[in-house]
């Protein structure tokens, strides 16, 4: 017997492995963790491109029945979006609602104000959601 296949034979036999093939490992390994790493950051990547974004800035009472609400909508350029806008009561009961879309304008950042009809006195006035239509 050969020094060579005496060695192999007890490698085989106590779980040894050589050099070359714990190496070989561990290239896989970082090939397939380099790609889930890539995988991952392009999802995220790709659904925060198509989100909209949208914070309420004011609001103001124009009578019993109408409350205007001023809002800003952050989105990609060129993208049309629709905007849900509440009116609420003392009780944050819905008093009045309204969706409006606008189309796609150049401007990432846009400044809107939009008046909600109401069926009371609302006391706030608020931007609920915001999406691409």
């Amino acid at each position: 017997m050969t020094t060579e296949s005496t060695q192999a034979m007890l490698d085989d036999r106590y779980g040894r492995s050589s050099a070359r093939s714990r190496r070989t490992r561990w290239i896989v390994l970082g090939v397939i963790a380099a790609a889930l790493v890539g995988y991952l950051g392009w999802t995220t990547i790709a659904r925060t491109m198509n989100q909209v974004d949208y914070d309420t800035t004011g609001f103001r009472k124009v009578d019993d029945h109408q409350i205007t609400v001023d809002f800003q909508v952050t989105a990609q350029p060129d993208t049309a979006v629709a905007c849900a806008i509440e009116a609420q009561d003392t009780e944050h009961g819905i008093v009045g609602w309204k969706v409006v879309e606008y189309p796609a304008d150049p401007a990432h950042t846009r400044r809107f104000s939009e008046t909600v009809p109401t069926t009371a006195l609302a006391t706030t006035g608020l931007v609920t959601s915001c999406w691409i239509p």
